[in-house]
């Protein structure tokens, strides 16, 4: 299955982060950002796919933006960030992306998953 995932969790505490806003942006060559997703991390902190039913990965970047200061003002923590956004190139549209953000107040950390 090709398509692109995300998976939240809050290291402060040691749980998934649910409840956060994700936008996922294309920007293929000659292009403009272009929005093609958007979710909200459920109970386990995870957006199973970000992609409309019917969409398809195109080879190109794409922008997952993370909507943390949302998310920690509702958990009455004070944070640093106000959003992340990680960018990445798909080059093989029929594989799958994951891409886990493990995230802080202060700080965060994100990876290529599977």
């Amino acid at each position: 299955m090709s398509g692109i995932s995300t998976h939240v969790l809050d290291t402060s505490i040691g749980r998934p982060a649910s409840g956060v806003r994700v936008v996922l942006e294309v920007h293929s060559a000659g292009k403009d950002w272009k929005v093609v997703g958007k979710g909200k991390t459920d109970a386990d902190g995870r957006v199973a796919s970000l992609l409309p039913a019917g969409a398809h990965l195109e080879p190109a970047n794409y922008r997952l933006t993370f909507d943390v200061s949302s998310y920690f003002r509702a958990q009455k923590v004070a944070s640093f960030y106000s959003e992340v956004s990680i960018l990445f190139a798909v080059r093989d549209a029929a594989q799958h992306y994951h891409i886990p953000l493990l995230l802080s107040p202060y700080g965060y950390t994100t990876y290529r998953g599977s």
